[in-house]
C-alpha cells in the first residue's frame, strides 16, 4: 500500500466516524467518561450534561499503534479524575497507525488535538507545517519524551548462533530482519543503533559505514514497517534475528509468544513524544483540558501502565526490571531527526549508499 493510500484511508476512517459518530476502522475507537468542571470554550456540538456542570469537552488523540492499550487505561483514569475535580465530561476520540501515515494525516486535516508519535522528526513535521510550536519540545516534562525504550535483538529459541550484539550482525552466518528505514520510523532508530554501536566502539563515520554495509548484507528481508517484519521473522521464518523495540518483546512475552531476545549493552534511547497540536487545540477550545491531560502523561499512575507495556520510564534512569544498557546514544548526537533524516535516509543520502554498497 503507497503512502497517499495510506494516508488517504486514515482520512476517510475520521470523516466517516466524525459524520456517524462510529467507531470505524481497527484503529479507531471512541472512548466517552464522565469529567468535571472546567473553563475551556466548548467546541461545536457540545452539550450541558447537567445543572450546575460545565459543557462536556472534547480532546482527539492521535498516536502510533503501539502505546494504544496503555492510552485506554491512563484515558479512563484521567477522565475519572477530570469529573471528580471539575465536574465536566471529557470525551476522548482516538485514532491509530503508523507513526509516519498518522503524522501525513493530521498534516491533511485530521484533527488532532494531541500526539503521541514514534520519532521527534515527526512532531518536527508537524511544526514545520505550523501545527505545533517549535518549542513543542519544552512544553512538557522530559523534553516532552513520555515513554522510552531500547533496541532488542531478537532471536530463534535458545539463540543457536550466539547472537549478543550488533556486531554479530555483520558476521557472515548470521541472516536477520528489520523494516525499510525508508518507510518505518522504528526501522530507523534500528539503523542508528547499529551506526551508534560502530562510533562508540571507536570507530568514525568511515568505520561506521563499513560496519553497516556489511551488516546491512545480512538483511534477507526489509518489509514496509515493524509489523511485516515480526511477522517475516516469526511466521515466515526468515532469518536468524530479528531487529525490534524491546518494549514491544516485552509485550510479546507477557501474553504468551514464546520468543528469545538480547538487549545489546551499547544500544540508542528510543524516545517516543508527545506534543499538544496548538492550531487544532485553539480552534477547538479545549487547551485546558488538553495541557492536563498531556501532563497527566508524566503522572507516575501513567507511567506505570507504560512500564506495563514494556516500555522504560520517560525520565532516563537506571531501573531493576530492565536489562542494563552501559552505554546509551541519543539521536541528538547526531545532530536530532532533522539532521539524521537528511543526512542517512534522504535520497542520495548514506543509506541509499550503504543499500549500493551491499551490490
Amino acid at each position: 500500500m503507497t503512502v497517499s493510500r495510506q494516508v488517504t484511508r486514515s482520512m476517510l476512517r475520521w470523516r466517516r466516524f466524525a459524520n456517524a459518530g462510529l467507531m470505524i476502522g481497527m484503529g479507531l475507537s471512541l472512548n466517552l467518561v464522565a469529567c468535571g468542571k472546567g473553563g475551556d470554550t466548548p467546541s461545536a456540538g457540545n452539550t450541558p450534561s447537567g445543572a450546575g456542570q460545565k459543557r462536556d469537552v472534547e480532546v482527539t488523540l492521535v498516536g502510533y499503534a503501539v502505546p494504544k492499550p496503555a492510552h485506554d487505561i491512563i484515558i479512563k483514569k484521567f477522565v475519572a479524575k477530570w469529573q471528580q475535580e471539575h465536574n465536566q465530561k471529557v470525551t476522548f476520540k482516538q485514532t491509530y497507525g503508523g507513526s509516519g501515515s498518522q503524522t501525513r494525516a493530521v498534516i491533511d486535516g485530521l484533527p488532532a488535538d494531541i500526539v503521541h508519535l514514534a520519532l521527534g522528526g515527526d512532531v518536527d513535521k508537524l511544526a514545520q507545517a505550523s501545527l505545533v510550536g517549535a518549542d513543542w519540545d519544552k512544553k512538557l516534562p522530559n523534553n516532552a519524551i513520555v515513554a522510552r525504550s531500547v533496541v532488542a535483538i531478537v532471536t530463534r529459541p535458545g539463540n543457536p548462533k550466539q547472537i549478543k550484539s550488533f556486531a554479530d550482525l555483520a558476521r557472515p552466518d548470521i541472516k536477520w530482519v528489520t523494516a525499510n528505514p525508508k518507510t518505518s520510523g522504528g526501522a530507523r532508530w534500528n539503523f542508528l543503533a547499529l551506526w551508534n554501536s560502530a562510533i562508540k566502539a571507536g570507530g568514525n563515520e568511515a568505520k561506521a559505514t563499513e560496519f553497516t554495509t556489511n551488516a546491512f548484507k545480512n538483511v534477507v528481508v526489509q518489509p514496509k514497517d515493524a509489523r511485516e517484519a515480526t511477522d517475516a521473522f516469526a511466521k515466515q521464518g526468515q532469518g536468524d534475528a530479528l531487529l525490534n523495540y524491546e518494549n514491544e518483546t516485552i509485550f510479546a512475552k507477557a501474553r504468551g509468544q514464546a520468543l528469545d531476545y538480547v538487549v545489546p549493552d551499547v544500544n540508542v534511547s528510543i524516545d517516543t513524544p508527545v506534543a499538544i497540536v496548538d492550531k487544532n487545540v485553539a480552534k477547538h477550545g479545549n487547551r485546558e483540558v488538553v495541557e492536563a491531560f498531556a501532563q497527566y502523561l508524566f503522572s507516575p499512575e501513567s507511567q506505570a501502565e507504560f512500564v506495563k507495556l514494556g516500555y522504560r520510564p520517560a525520565a532516563t534512569v537506571a531501573d531493576p526490571r530492565f536489562p542494563k544498557v552501559t552505554t546509551l546514544g541519543t539521536v541528538a548526537e547526531y545532530g536530532g531527526w532533522n539532521t539524521f533524516q537528511k543526512k542517512f535516509f534522504e535520497d542520495g543520502g548514506v543509506y541509499d549508499k550503504i543499500q549500493a554498497g551491499k551490490k
